[in-house]
C-alpha cells in the first residue's frame, strides 16, 4: 500500500507563562491533513495535552475507515490512546481526536520529545515527534502532627480500607472512551480563595507515639467552614458517592476519557452515582470528615489514574479543546 508523504512544519509559540497559547503543528500530504495543538511548555505534575485535528482530502474523503487509531507516548512509560473530540460522523470526513498523558511531579526538567504514532484508513502507523518542555517548580514540604484519631486513621490496615482503596483506583485507571462530557476549562468547586494545602506538597505525617510517613499531597485544600457549598467543576457523570474511611464523605466525576475530579472531606452529599452533573452544580457541603485536621476541601484530579495539577485545567489554555 502507497505510503503518504508527509511535509511538516512546527510553529513554535513563545510561552512567557504557563497559561499562554498552545504551540502548533502542521502535516500535509496528498490523502489527508492534520493539525496539532498541543501543550509545549509545562511544569512537573501537568498533563501533556495534544489534539490533533484530521482533515482528509477530497479524493480519499469517501474512503471507509477515515482516522483509524493514534497512541500518544512521552518517554518509556507514559502511553496514552487518543480519543475522539469531535466529528466521528462529519460528512466531510474530518474529526478531532486528543490524547492526554499525566507528567510525574518527580519529572526532571529538560526538552523531551512527545511521540505520536497514528494509523489513517487502516494503513500501517506513521510517527512524528513534538518537542516538550518541562520547566523548572518548586514545591513545598511540610510536616502534619497528626492527632490519636488521625493517626489511627493513616494507619489503619483493615480489609475494608484495603477494599474502598482499591475500589477507587479501579474506577480512576478506567478510560471509557464516549465519556466526553467537560471541554471548556474547569472551575473552581468554591467560591473560596483561600488555600491551606497546594498541589505537590511534599508531606510527612508525624503519629502520635512516634513513628512518621511521608507522601505526596495530590490535589488543592481550600480552607472552608463546615457547611460552604461545594460545586462539580466540570460537566460529567458521578462515579463515586460514599464515605470512606481515608477521605469521608467523598465525591468522584468522570469528565474525560481517564479523567476525574476528586471531592473529598464534605459533610453530606447532595448526588448519586450515575447523576449526569454540570459546572457549578452543587454536589454536597464541605466539612472535616475522614483524615482532616480541620474543616476544609479536598480538591483533586486524576488523569489515567495519576494525580495532576488542578489549576492546569482552569487555565485559558485549555480552551484549545473545545
Amino acid at each position: 500500500m502507497k505510503k503518504t508523504i508527509l511535509s511538516f512544519l512546527l510553529c513554535m509559540l513563545c510561552f512567557a507563562a504557563f497559561a499562554t497559547e498552545p504551540a502548533t503543528a502542521v502535516f500535509t500530504g496528498e490523502d489527508y491533513s492534520i493539525y496539532v495543538t498541543y501543550s509545549e511548555s509545562i511544569q512537573p505534575g501537568d498533563p501533556l495535552c495534544v489534539r490533533m485535528d484530521f482533515t482528509p482530502s477530497r479524493k480519499t474523503m469517501k474512503e471507509p475507515g477515515g482516522f483509524t487509531q493514534a497512541v500518544l507516548l512521552f518517554g518509556e512509560k507514559r502511553k496514552a490512546d487518543f480519543f475522539v473530540l469531535s466529528g466521528r460522523q462529519d460528512s466531510n470526513g474530518a474529526i478531532s481526536l486528543c490524547g492526554m498523558v499525566p507528567i510525574s511531579t518527580y519529572q526532571e526538567t529538560g526538552i523531551y520529545d512527545a511521540t505520536i504514532m497514528y494509523s489513517a484508513y487502516g494503513r500501517e502507523f506513521m510517527k512524528f515527534t513534538l518537542p516538550v518542555s518541562v520547566e523548572p517548580k518548586d514545591f513545598i514540604s511540610e510536616t502534619l502532627e497528626l492527632d490519636n484519631r488521625n493517626t489511627s486513621i493513616k494507619t489503619d490496615t483493615s480489609t475494608t480500607r484495603m477494599n474502598q482503596i482499591d475500589r477507587l483506583n479501579e474506577i480512576l485507571y478506567t478510560v471509557n472512551t464516549d465519556a466526553v462530557h467537560q471541554k471548556k476549562p474547569f472551575t473552581a468547586p468554591t467560591t473560596a480563595t483561600r488555600r491551606t494545602s497546594f498541589f505537590g506538597d511534599r508531606r510527612v505525617y508525624a503519629y502520635t507515639g512516634g513513628g512518621s510517613s511521608t507522601s505526596l499531597h495530590y490535589g488543592i485544600d481550600y480552607g472552608i467552614p463546615t457547611g460552604s457549598p461545594v460545586a462539580a467543576c466540570g460537566a460529567g457523570r458521578v462515579v463515586m458517592a460514599e464515605d470512606r474511611i481515608s477521605t469521608g464523605w467523598s465525591v468522584v466525576i468522570e469528565h474525560m476519557p481517564g479523567l476525574y475530579s476528586l471531592y473529598y472531606h464534605l459533610d453530606s452529599l447532595d448526588v448519586k452515582v450515575g447523576q449526569m452533573v454540570k459546572a457549578g452544580d452543587g454536589i454536597g457541603v464541605s466539612g472535616a470528615t475522614g483524615l482532616a485536621t480541620g474543616p476544609h476541601l479536598h480538591w483533586e484530579v486524576r488523569l489515567n489514574g495519576e494525580a495532576v495539577n488542578p489549576d492546569f485545567f482552569t487555565e485559558e489554555s485549555f480552551l484549545y479543546f473545545q
